[in-house]
């Protein structure tokens, strides 16, 4: 049985992210599925993720939509910006290999923002879009 293709995507892009310097230096090790107890922002997360088959006559395939969201607690929206748009610049139709999976696409759809907790987080949220196919 081959690995899901959510899982494999996100070790995927968790690899990818943690090897480029400047991520690494905005964010350390900080890009979870969920942020443990006590970590200080800025930090990414792996948000929700949809399934969708997009299989063809011989390749079975999967379609995800997904999120991941950036926090930070610096006053105004622009650290939690920059940090966002450095992930969206990095994974926009990079060059991943996934685990059980080839990658066909993958694209940088939408972002927004908001505050938490009476404004004491500020939060992005990008959105994107890949295509797989099952090895």
């Amino acid at each position: 049985m081959s690995a899901s293709p959510v899982i494999a995507l996100r070790k995927a892009i968790r690899a990818y992210l943690l090897a480029d310097a400047g991520f690494a230096a905005a964010f350390g090790q900080k890009l979870y599925d969920e942020a443990p107890h006590g970590t200080e922002p800025p930090y990414a997360l792996f948000g929700e993720a949809q399934l969708r088959d997009w299989s063809a006559d011989l390749s079975p395939g999967a379609e995800q939509l997904f999120a991941i969201g950036v926090t930070s607690t610096t006053r105004g929206l622009s650290e939690a910006l920059e940090l966002a748009q450095r992930i969206a610049d990095l994974i926009d139709e990079s060059p991943l290999n996934l685990q059980d999976h080839r990658l066909i696409d993958l694209r940088f759809l939408s972002m927004e923002t908001r505050r938490d907790q009476n404004g004491r987080f500020a939060r992005v949220n990008l959105r994107f879009r890949a295509t797989t196919e099952y090895l």
